[in-house]
């Protein structure tokens, strides 16, 4: 479980592609805390380290996390927003995420605004039920509330902090972003369609 404030990134060093999966190598300056088997948050996906060696730590991820993110379009060099799980007797500073990520969004717009950026961003249509006015979202691990919200797309409003210290400042238009949608709005879509 995280909380969708990023800590760190890191930066994609190596990647081997097998049996439809992707192992990947990371560097950052959080690899050496980490242990094995530890789950972290990877542009908002929850993967397992593997294995850790020289300021990097080993993850792979499986065909079906690849047909679900934006994993499969990381290269080398690309920078990473990682979170560590969050502890029972910390604060919940941003919102429950799982890791599990559902979706990804274009950019389809990015405007600055006078001490912020606003993001616009496109999604499948199918989702349209899970994102509200002033609700939660998680973007690339983010925890970011949204706005001007339509049946297919939405915007977010990120502070110069964020954008300096996560991914954030090189998405340009046309980008991918992976989406979590929040857990609770899942669950009532989930009763409230079997009802109906």
């Amino acid at each position: 479980m995280f909380t969708g404030i990023i800590e760190n990134t890191g930066r994609v060093d190596e990647l081997i592609q097998k049996n439809g999966n992707i192992t990947f190598w990371i560097a950052s300056s959080l690899s050496q805390e980490l242990s094995i088997d530890q789950s972290l948050s990877h542009d908002g996906v929850c993967l397992t380290v593997e294995e850790i060696r020289d300021g990097m730590h080993r993850v792979t991820a499986i065909e079906e996390t690849l047909s679900k993110t934006n994993l499969n379009h990381w290269q080398n060099g690309a920078t990473i927003n990682l979170e560590r799980c969050m502890e029972l007797n910390g604060r919940l500073d941003g919102h429950i995420v799982q890791g599990h990520v559902d979706c990804v969004a274009e950019c389809i717009g990015i405007a600055e605004k006078e001490g912020s950026s606003e993001y616009r961003f496109s999604f499948p249509l199918t989702y349209s039920n899970l994102v509200i006015e002033k609700g939660s979202i998680t973007l690339n691990g983010i925890s970011l509330t949204v706005f001007n919200v339509d049946s297919y797309s939405f915007t977010v409003a990120i502070i110069p902090y964020t954008c300096q210290h996560t991914n954030m400042r090189s998405l340009k238009k046309g980008g991918e972003v992976n989406i979590e949608f929040d857990m609770i709005g899942k669950y009532v879509d989930r009763i409230m369609r079997k009802k109906n």
